[in-house]
């Protein structure tokens, strides 16, 4: 059985007694004393799972070195002497009876025989205060967070949800602890946004009953803290999943809920968009369709949101160019050819310009069907965009350009003796040969 140390004890009141939780503090505490005794070797100071184990179990069959103790007193607040020795419990005196009353005395205060220093009494308070989060550590997650969001679009799903995964589980063991109700809040969330964060990239590699439930949490998280933002969001990436996965009535349903929510949101332009208006299209709804499109431009007005393409994993507000981009995927559904074409040439420049390839993916394949709609069929034009389209998203395929790119293969199968669409079906045979395109194709709508 483990021994029952002042180091173990510490840490069950700290809710430090899983590894992860305690090697982040362990980490912070050497940085804060490398810096408080201008001594930068302790920066670089980490404990390893096994020493971890060792220390908790009260296995120690040498003092840990030097330096190691001075990060454990810094941390801790008492002499590893102390730490890893075990405490002395004292029996309570039996109580005493007087002989002349037959009462019960007082039980006298047993005696210490050695006092405590006044710094190690201040010391501990503040640990039995004190949670198992500090600002740094809060800023760190949430840093860490933005730079997922910053990156997404460039690094793709398959490299960015490690490092979303790790935060998620990073936020879940703190919370598992105690912490004042500020930090408490910030903790619920970052665990959130974490979850939403990864219910986008699975509906992103086409698995959509990971990315129901990583939503649902995102969504009950942030519901249990008041953060109706991040609520909002994540309520438009469970829509967001249930469009590619082809419950299009669900998915406008659940859009209109959390518009109804909040209408005048800024995340209500993302909801009535990405969510309602395209959803609707493939029903057939056209005029829920153009109210929807209105409402999230007229939205975007009153917000003075950014003009270009937002990344689209933001939890910020969609920019005007990219609500203009979901708007011109809802005119192809309802095959409105004159709006698409007029749509995509006022945000051409834009897409053009911006940092997101898949951006310029999806708007190449959504003209490319617009120009096999029409009535004289442009299928030259169509397939060279379309093979642009397969070059932008290079080696970082996501599932809206592999469905689009597949639908408009069917579309153009009328044509399929024609040596542009014969190349196009090439092109895109050896483009879904990838490893993570091949894996879309067998993902299915759950």
């Amino acid at each position: 059985m483990p021994r029952t140390t002042l180091f173990r004890q510490l840490l069950q009141q700290r809710h430090l007694t899983k590894y992860e939780a305690f090697a982040v503090q362990y980490e912070r505490a050497a940085s804060e004393l490398a810096e408080r005794d201008r001594d930068p070797r302790l920066a670089s100071l980490t404990v390893s799972r096994r020493q971890f184990d060792r220390w908790l179990g009260g296995e120690l069959e040498t003092t840990p070195r030097p330096d190691t103790c001075r990060v454990l007193e810094h941390m801790l607040g008492s002499p590893v002497s102390q730490l890893f020795a075990v405490p002395e419990h004292r029996a309570t005196p039996l109580p005493t009876h007087s002989a002349s009353t037959g009462r019960a005395a007082p039980t006298p205060w047993p005696v210490q025989q050695d006092s405590e220093r006044p710094q190690d009494i201040i010391a501990r308070a503040r640990l039995l205060t004190a949670g198992n989060v500090d600002g740094a550590t809060l800023a760190f997650i949430g840093s860490s967070l933005e730079s997922i969001v910053a990156r997404y679009e460039q690094d793709g799903p398959r490299e960015m949800r490690a490092q979303a995964r790790l935060l998620r589980q990073l936020t879940h063991t703190l919370l598992d602890g105690q912490q004042p109700p500020a930090a408490r809040q910030e903790l619920f969330r970052f665990a959130a946004r974490a979850a939403g964060l990864l219910g986008y990239m699975a509906v992103n590699t086409g698995n959509f009953t990971l990315a129901e439930a990583y939503c649902t949490e995102s969504r009950d998280l942030s519901q249990a803290i008041g953060d109706t933002e991040t609520e909002l969001w994540a309520s438009g990436t469970l829509s967001f999943g249930l469009y590619y996965a082809g419950r299009y009535a669900e998915a406008a349903a659940c859009a209109a809920a959390a518009v109804d929510r909040a209408p005048r949101s800024a995340q209500s332009v993302r909801l009535l968009a990405n969510g309602r208006a395209r959803a609707l299209a493939k029903i057939g709804d056209r005029q829920g369709t153009d109210r929807a499109i209105g409402q999230a431009l007229e939205l975007s007005d009153l917000h003075d949101v950014p003009a270009g393409i937002t990344s689209c994993i933001s939890f910020g507000p969609y920019g005007y160019a990219r609500t203009l981009a979901n708007a011109i995927t809802a005119q192809v559904s309802l095959h409105n050819v004159d709006q698409v074409l007029n749509d995509a040439q006022q945000i051409d420049d834009l897409v053009e310009h911006s940092d997101s390839s898949w951006s310029r993916s999806l708007v190449r394949l959504d003209i490319s069907t617009a120009l096999l709609q029409q009535r004289s069929p442009d299928i030259e034009h169509a397939m060279a965009l379309s093979k642009e389209a397969l070059v932008f998203s290079g080696e970082s395929p996501i599932r809206s350009v592999w469905q689009r790119s597949h639908d408009l293969r069917e579309q153009a199968r009328r044509w399929r003796n024609h040596p542009a669409v014969r190349e196009y079906d090439d092109e895109l045979r050896a483009w879904s040969s990838q490893p993570a395109a091949l894996a879309m194709s067998h993902s299915r709508a759950q």
